[in-house]
């Protein structure tokens, strides 16, 4: 007889329930979420924690933003999913909206960042074919180290993460990993082969590391010079995040193409893109990439009304602003236990006194104090709470971290 679903159990029982039936390829903090509304969560408990990390950028507008939980629930009630076999009355709107928002023209919509990397990987390579003549199977594209593009196989072919890629060969040929941040060592492996060059405008798993000025903007000087493709991915610098609709749009730079996921589908549902010049999509035919579930009604109706909301311009305005406040109030931090850090509007990576505790430790400690941040590589933590959040939300986020360090 299959046993009953596990609905209820304190958080100790759900977390002990998971191991044997779970794959162990997560190690969350204990802590089990049972509701959320804007930045803030509650557990099982009743306990209430604010949400510093918001999805990994995947929740810029706070859980269940009223607008983006009205779009599904007047979906639900029409249509859910046709598959690409049909059209649907929901995906012209949101492709012609998400391409305007971004200044590009076509849209190849998708579900989860890996696979949004992955097509743009699989149209970056047929244009080299098709458009600038590289010979067969010889096309390269130029990517960064400490990049973090997804975890599937092709991906991690060109990580320098040694946790994803150990045990996962053979790799798959066909990438140049040069230093992030060197424009001399990109320009060094950019040759006739070339397809495109490949970059996070900010790499969010290596600890938000923010290039110097004038790095992107030389990216699509070089890309252009070279004849090959810029692309960007934007999957968690994008959508307001930084201050601006993208990360890019710092240094005023127009990739070739974005790539785009997370924060589209609102926390709701899973959906990514491929955005891109005309003549860049425009090389896919028919039978050639796609996907089920890609572009579903349901997927366009939220992501749509993301577009709303990213539209009015109110949320990049209060990353840039309450980014101010974050920065101001990290500044404040250094020598007190945080030995550096890197932000850009809502988006900070804090490097901890490794005296002082682990990043995985940090996080523990600021768990029991109320507040929910993730860490990465050692003793950094990143900080990515929602664009909903006031600045006395803020402020009492770093104000715990300020009685955690002071702890020792």
């Amino acid at each position: 007889m299959t046993a009953p679903a596990r609905t209820t159990g304190d958080s100790a029982e759900l977390i002990a329930a998971e191991r044997p039936v779970l794959a162990h390829n997560y190690h969350p903090l204990p802590v089990v979420v049972a509701r959320a509304e804007g930045c803030w969560v509650e557990d099982v408990e009743g306990r209430q924690y604010l949400d510093m990390l918001a999805g990994y950028s995947a929740l810029n507008f706070g859980h269940r933003h009223p607008a983006l939980v009205e779009a599904a629930h007047r979906q639900l009630d029409r249509l859910t999913l046709t598959s690409r076999a049909f059209h649907n009355d929901r995906l012209a709107g949101f492709a012609e909206r998400l391409a305007a928002l971004t200044g590009l023209d076509m849209v190849l919509p998708m579900n989860t960042g890996a696979e949004a990397v992955e097509s743009g990987i699989k149209v970056a390579r047929k244009w080299a074919y098709d458009v600038k003549g590289v010979p067969a199977d010889r096309a390269t594209i130029v990517v960064a180290a400490e990049n973090f593009h997804g975890r599937t196989t092709t991906i991690v072919s060109f990580s320098t993460d040694e946790t994803a890629r150990t045990g996962f060969g053979p790799f798959t040929p066909g990438f140049r990993i040069v230093p992030y941040n060197d424009l001399a060592a990109l320009e060094a492996a950019v040759d006739e082969t070339t397809a495109a060059v490949l970059i996070e405008p900010i790499q969010g798993e290596a600890g938000v590391v923010v290039p110097d000025d004038g790095y992107l903007a030389g990216v699509r000087e070089l890309t252009e010079r070279a004849g090959c493709l810029f692309i960007a991915d934007e999957i968690q610098s994008g959508l307001g995040r930084t201050g601006r609709t993208l990360a890019v749009e710092h240094e005023d730079v127009v990739p070739d193409m974005v790539l785009l996921g997370k924060a589209l589908g609102g926390g709701i549902v899973p959906v990514s893109a491929v955005v891109a010049r005309r003549e860049v999509l425009g090389v896919l035919r028919p039978g050639e990439h796609g996907s089920t579930f890609g572009g579903n009604p349901l997927a366009a109706a939220v992501g749509t009304a993301v577009v709303d909301l990213l539209e009015s311009g109110e949320f990049q305005r209060r990353a840039a602003e309450l980014g101010v406040v974050l920065r101001g109030a990290l500044t404040e931090l250094v020598g007190k236990g945080v030995v550096g850090f890197r932000a850009r509007g809502l988006w900070a990576g804090v490097d901890i006194d490794p005296a002082i505790g682990t990043g995985r430790e940090i996080s523990e400690r600021l768990m029991r104090e109320g507040v929910l941040v993730k860490d990465t590589h050692g003793s950094t933590i990143r900080l990515a709470p929602p664009l909903t959040i006031t600045g006395e939300e803020l402020r009492s986020a770093i104000g715990a971290l300020e009685k955690v360090l002071a702890q020792g």
